[in-house]
């Protein structure tokens, strides 16, 4: 396979007028490991180190970065179009950056026990948040008594949606995302373990990464990919295949939950009160909407707990950094109080 052109790798005039005559030569990240990045560009692949005060944390598979070829250093990360992150698993505050630069998230899921409304709107949610277009993939739908149940039942999550039921080891149906993933375009899978995303991902770029079977009691799987890695595909364009991911908590997404949950967010802004809890209140437009049956009490539920969940991990992010800035000024007061002292 020839090496990629800049616009094959997805580059466009919002990266180029970013860049000047100073700021050396462009490469997309395909990889990344804990004191190096992996990148790729016109000339072939290169192994580049960070610049001081930059940790592997800030950057993500799919940026697009500057170097300086004679010394193999990164210089900065080019503005994203898109940035897939989530909040850091277990009880820390940072961010975790998943993807940058995605066209079209691929939210994986299959046709069995594994299909979960919430989880599904959780991504939709990341996806809206992000600005990707979501695409709902519903793999083993060979194995479906009613493959289109579930198809029907994603698309009726949100007006963003666009679903795809399949079969990841027939090259037929694999063909069906080439129009995700062609030519100057990156396609991003997200979804737990099991699922089928290394099937799809060895479809589509032609590689052999090794699967594992999922356990037949509850349809779940153990992990097959370990980290994120960008692949040129067979139609053209660029795959990121991530991990799965046991825990998926969101933070300053309030305008994804609202495009993701626009049918309850519109109902909410028709109540009679600007405070309404939808919990019986005289004229709210929600509790008119359930009992009319033209609305799901259980998706509500989870409207609200995303929303609540939001506004408590947001509030705990802008609360530790306002914590990082006053210790900091607290640090520079102290030194500057030093340097005060043996000037005197």
């Amino acid at each position: 396979m020839t090496q990629p052109t800049l616009g094959d790798l997805g580059w466009s005039a919002h990266f180029r007028a970013q860049v000047s005559d100073d700021d050396g030569e462009p490469l997309r990240i395909t990889a990344i490991t804990r004191d190096r990045l992996e990148a790729l560009g016109p000339d072939g692949p290169a192994s580049l180190t960070l610049p001081g005060g930059t940790s592997a944390g800030d950057v993500a598979v799919g940026d697009w970065v500057t170097h300086d070829p004679t010394t193999g250093r990164m210089i900065r990360v080019l503005d994203r179009t898109t940035l897939l992150q989530r909040r850091t698993a277990g009880t820390g505050v940072d961010q975790q950056l998943i993807a940058a630069n995605v066209d079209t998230l691929g939210i994986v899921s299959s046709c069995n026990a594994d299909f979960n409304a919430a989880r599904l709107e959780r991504y939709l949610v990341l996806a809206s948040t992000a600005g990707c277009l979501p695409l709902v993939i519903l793999t083993k739908a060979d194995e479906a008594d009613d493959p289109d149940s579930y198809r029907r039942h994603a698309e009726a999550l949100s007006p963003l949606v666009a679903a795809l039921t399949l079969d990841a080891r027939n090259p037929e149906e694999i063909d069906r995302l080439r129009p995700w993933c062609g030519p100057g375009q990156t396609l991003a899978l997200v979804g737990s373990s099991g699922v089928g995303k290394t099937t799809l991902t060895n479809a589509l770029t032609g590689r052999r990464e090794a699967t594992q079977d999922i356990r037949a009691d509850d349809a779940k799987g153990r992990h097959t990919t370990t980290a994120r890695a960008l692949w040129r595909t067979t139609a053209g364009g660029w795959l990121i295949d991530t991990p799965g991911m046991r825990a998926l908590r969101l933070n300053d997404a309030a305008d994804g939950i609202d495009a993701v949950f626009s049918d309850v967010s519109d109902l909410a802004m028709q109540c009679r009160f600007s405070n309404c809890h939808h919990t019986g209140e005289p004229g709210c437009a929600i509790e008119a909407a359930i009992e009319a049956g033209t609305l799901d009490r259980a998706r509500v539920d989870r409207w609200e707990k995303l929303l609540i969940e939001d506004a408590r991990n947001t509030a705990t992010i802008a609360q530790s950094r306002a914590r990082d800035k006053a210790f900091g000024k607290m640090v520079k007061d102290g030194q500057s109080r030093g340097r005060h002292k043996r000037d005197l």
